[in-house]
């Protein structure tokens, strides 16, 4: 089956290579493009940090208040995220090893009534909201928007030939926003 991949480039080689070895063809069309943001990251002082996508891990490794953070406590929601977080420079990195829910768990009884707020990095659209789900544990989560995902503006050459030409069997949406992305270039 040849199968066009959707993913950010930091995410679409790893995806592909699952494919190809259960013996599928990929096409890479990265729809979304991951952007860091130099946001301040507001004053502090935090009792810890939280990600919930590997991509705030990549963004804030070039922040320029990264030295401000790096020493914290960083509650990741998922292994990739922590291993990415470490790769950052934090050391002292714990995973929920699941969702936002569990994430919000782990926190909450690591966290129980501190005085200091979460330093939360952020994309700018996010599936959960970390803020509100914690507010009703007594804990205050300050946000800052580390990156975004960019809307392309067209299909690669590469996936336009092979999708102009029929030859993709299926294609692998991971977001609705790639989804719709997807859609806007195929108008286009």
């Amino acid at each position: 089956m040849r199968v066009l991949v959707t993913r950010p480039e930091s995410e679409n080689e790893r995806s592909a290579a699952q494919l190809r070895q259960r013996g599928h063809e990929v096409v890479l069309a990265p729809l979304l493009r991951m952007e860091p943001l130099d946001t301040p990251l507001g004053n502090g002082p935090w009792v810890a940090v939280v990600i919930t996508s590997i991509n705030a891990a990549r963004a804030i490794a070039a922040h320029p208040q990264l030295g401000r953070i790096k020493a914290l406590p960083l509650f990741a929601v998922g292994r990739r995220s922590a291993e990415a977080a470490r790769v950052a420079g934090f050391a002292d990195v714990v995973s929920a090893d699941g969702d936002a829910a569990d994430l919000v768990r782990l926190i909450s009884g690591r966290l129980p009534h501190t005085e200091l707020p979460l330093l939360y990095l952020a994309g700018e659209e996010r599936a959960a909201d970390i803020a509100a789900e914690l507010a009703p544990e007594g804990l205050v989560v300050h946000t800052a928007v580390v990156y975004r995902a960019a809307k392309v503006a067209s299909f690669p050459r590469d996936a336009h030939s092979e999708l102009m030409a029929g030859t993709i069997d299926s294609v692998l949406h991971f977001s609705r926003r790639s989804a719709e992305t997807y859609l806007q270039c195929a108008q286009a």
